[in-house]
């Protein structure tokens, strides 16, 4: 599973640099979560960097993104070559 963030999201800027693959980015209005890069941290923390350091919640499961830890850990080893 990806995530995303919703449009409660004040584009604070703390998410952005939290993430180790470099998956959120500055959209046209609100920072946006590329699924493509996301993998809920894992391979690289036990939690979300961005999800903790959000001080509005505005970061959730993407549901049209939905993948098991064991995809996301994949994902993670294509991503840094490990």
């Amino acid at each position: 599973m990806s995530l995303l963030i919703t449009d409660e999201c004040i584009n604070c800027d703390v998410c952005e640099p939290e993430c180790p693959n470099g998956a959120i980015s500055q959209g046209d209005e609100i920072y946006e979560i590329a699924p493509n890069l996301c993998t809920e941290c894992v391979g690289h923390y036990d939690e979300p960097q961005c999800v903790e350091v959000c001080p509005v919640d505005c970061i959730i499961t993407d549901p049209d993104n939905q993948e098991t830890e064991d995809q996301l850990m994949g994902k993670y080893h294509q991503l840094t070559g490990s």
